[in-house]
């Protein structure tokens, strides 16, 4: 018997009418804007929100050209910690004091990485896998030349992402620290972090966790799972907007001892005393080091005013449905294009994307971009469709992979 064919735009429809977020993608720049068919890449740079223009323009008339020098002693000197704070308590899982926002991913991952071998010495190694996200893979590189140290690779499944056996495989009294992201940059896979955090600690060895793709996307609890080490960016699901400041943990009990690699005079004790010597402030603020990116701060604000409206768990149900609804459009149309899956089937280990491999897509992928549908190409051969749950439509995942299908069809 011949199965009927799925009527998706129907169904796209019906849940765009009863997603309980549904009435979130107003809100945001660019929404009602008639060139962007399917903005699909909302995990590599998130929309504005039509708040935060109204925000950055009153900073700089009444904060910035009002209150001027004033604004440091008035609020900004304190705002990485309460925003870090407010990003531990919604996002994190993490009790105050242990996180603070400044610097690029890179930067942060860098000085976490230097401070985490610091507190391991004799121990030789460094564990990371192939798949990473390419900063961090150089990173661990270089630093592992400089200290003179060894790596350590993990060969992870391309269509998933480490587990907990893996680790287990290389870990080893030698391990100083192990590196990871929660959510894998291309497959989308979602690493079982409770598994991953008792292997490490059982060799003895610290937990650095890359939090890129999975922050504001994926229910995160750093504090219950025993991570030591986090550090995110912000412009991807907490639409900071282009190089806006990252962020950075560092679990509690390891805050007193903990010291980062570059010293400057916003980490240090008493920074307006303008003392000789450096000596580390007390807590989260002693990872900071130069005047932190104000500005850049602004729209992760407002964005974390739309997650707290809507809760985690909503937005994590919201993100497994659009996976979902695309995996199906994808398995029903693409596959029998040639089209096939590298991310993991099962809900409860992918992130907020999808990723979809045929030779053809590097070509495809602009010609997507020049219709106004735009997701990422991602090597050797991959789509990856990136879904914002507080922006993304069901409607608009169905426009882009209606036109992977159309474009496959027109070569």
């Amino acid at each position: 018997m011949t199965t009927a064919p799925t009527d998706f735009a129907t169904r796209a429809s019906a849940l765009d009418a009863a997603d309980p977020l549904g009435d979130f993608p107003r809100r945001f720049v660019g929404s009602d804007d008639p060139e962007i068919a399917a903005y699909l890449d909302g995990n590599s740079l998130g929309r504005p929100l039509r708040g935060t223009a109204e925000r950055m323009a009153a900073f700089v008339t009444d904060a910035w050209g009002g209150r001027l020098i004033r604004g440091w002693d008035e609020q900004w000197f304190e705002l990485p910690l309460r925003l870090g704070d407010r990003i531990g308590a919604s996002l994190l899982g993490a009790a105050a004091g242990q996180t603070t926002v400044g610097d690029s991913t890179s930067v942060l991952l860098y000085k976490l990485a230097r401070g985490a071998l610091a507190s391991r010495p004799g121990r030789t190694e460094i564990v990371l896998d192939r798949d990473n996200f390419p900063t961090d893979r150089y990173l661990m590189e270089s630093i592992a030349s400089e200290l003179g140290l060894t790596l350590r690779w993990i060969e992870a499944d391309f269509a998933g992402g480490v587990t907990a056996e893996d680790l287990a495989g290389v870990v080893s009294e030698r391990t100083a620290l192990v590196t990871l992201s929660h959510v894998a940059y291309r497959s989308g896979y979602l690493v079982d972090m409770p598994a991953i955090t008792a292997v490490t600690h059982d060799a003895g060895a610290l937990l650095l966790l890359d939090a890129c793709h999975s922050v504001g996307s994926v229910e995160i609890e750093l504090d219950s799972w025993g991570v030591d080490f986090a550090a995110g960016c912000t412009y991807k699901y907490l639409n900071g907007g282009p190089g806006a400041p990252a962020f950075a943990y560092v679990n509690a009990e390891l805050l007193p001892r903990f010291q980062q690699p570059i010293w400057g005079w916003m980490g240090r004790e008493n920074p307006f005393d303008m003392a000789q010597g450096y000596i580390p402030a007390p807590g989260i603020r002693r990872v900071l080091s130069a005047s932190p990116g104000i500005i850049g701060m602004l729209p992760i604000q407002d964005m974390l005013d739309l997650i707290e409206e809507a809760g985690m768990p909503a937005v994590r149900a919201k993100s497994v449905a659009l996976t979902e609804f695309a995996l199906d459009l994808v398995h029903e149309w693409l596959a029998p294009r040639g089209v096939t899956v590298s991310s993991p089937a099962d809900p409860a280990r992918r992130g907020g994307h999808v990723t979809i491999d045929h030779p053809a897509f590097r070509e495809i992928t602009a010609r997507l971009w020049n219709r106004g549908v735009m997701p990422d190409f991602r090597q050797p051969h991959g789509i990856r469709i990136g879904m914002s749950p507080l922006s993304t439509t069901f409607h608009e995942v169905l426009t882009g992979i209606t036109a992977i299908r159309d474009e496959l069809d027109a070569r």
